[in-house]
């Protein structure tokens, strides 16, 4: 009997299962962290070698520490075209505003056109041809038409997030449950109530997710417009180095966009999980796996 009631009071509670699941979730976070800078340093370790042994040349390929010395460089010195956080700032700028654009112009038209069969069946064929041309060529059609300043590289930008929105918007909208529509239907609700209180919410899954790959997008817009024709901003930089045949200056740059990236793509996943907290854990994070 004494054996039985010892056995009892070790079994695990629920208290216990949940403190193992955040010690094993912090113990996976842990050891993900550490592979990241393990990699980190093995591919900038191994690049720094081989460039000092001249196993591969340096000249074409550039150096961690020559990029480190460019960066410094222009934090102390700036650029030819000025100092290096106005170039930073005239990109975000035309990156966000294209980031803006074209999410609410891909989301209005997602759901119009996924709340109107008639309209999808008309206007799709247009947005499979648009969606098809090259973005360069978008990109120096709108240089022609606008210039060298900030609007042909809001509207690239803008173009390349649209699509990403769009179609997203439009399969969120087309997975919504019919039967739950039917019923509010039923109930009396406007199409407006249905599409604000049903449609949108059901879709915002498909749209947040969308939305990382769209700044990404937005920022290659961005540069993209800039490296065709601009008078500032980091694309005329790299076209620059590129033209100066600096690889350590196309580098720097191309760091500094992944850390522009990187903590646009931190933010915008706190806004996720602030939007979406209703969503359950994945199993991944829910297992502590």
């Amino acid at each position: 009997m004494t054996t039985m009631q010892t056995d009892i009071r070790h079994v695990p509670n629920e208290a216990d299962m949940s403190n193992l699941a955040r010690r094993r979730a912090r113990m996976r976070k842990l050891r993900v962290y550490l592979a990241r800078l393990a990699v980190a340093v093995v591919v900038i370790g191994g690049w720094q070698l081989l460039t000092g042994w001249k196993v591969i040349d340096p000249f074409f390929f550039g150096r961690p520490s020559g990029i480190v010395s460019t960066l410094v460089d222009w934090v102390e010195h700036g650029t030819q075209y000025g100092s290096v956080w106005s170039q930073i700032g005239i990109t975000m700028k035309e990156a966000l505003l294209g980031f803006v654009y074209g999410t609410v112009g891909g989301v209005v038209a997602g759901v119009l056109l996924g709340q109107f069969p008639f309209l999808a069946d008309v206007a799709g064929p247009y947005i499979k041809v648009l969606n098809a041309m090259p973005r360069i060529v978008l990109g120096s059609i709108f240089v022609v038409w606008l210039g060298l300043g900030t609007p042909s590289k809001v509207l690239l930008a803008a173009v390349l997030v649209f699509f990403v929105v769009f179609f997203n918007a439009f399969q969120g909208v087309r997975e919504v449950d019919r039967n739950l529509l039917a019923n509010v239907r039923v109930l009396g609700a406007s199409r407006w109530h249905v599409i604000r209180h049903v449609v949108l919410p059901s879709a915002l899954t498909w749209i947040t997710a969308s939305l990382h790959v769209a700044f990404g997008f937005a920022v290659i817009g961005a540069i993209v417009g800039e490296f065709l024709g601009a008078q500032h901003g980091l694309g005329l930089v790299i076209s620059t180095a590129q033209n100066n045949f600096e690889p350590n200056g196309v580098f720097a740059a191309m760091v500094i966009i992944a850390i522009i990236t990187l903590t646009a793509e931190f933010i915008l996943t706190r806004v996720e999980n602030r939007l979406l907290g209703w969503r359950p854990a994945a199993h991944s994070e829910a297992a502590g796996i």
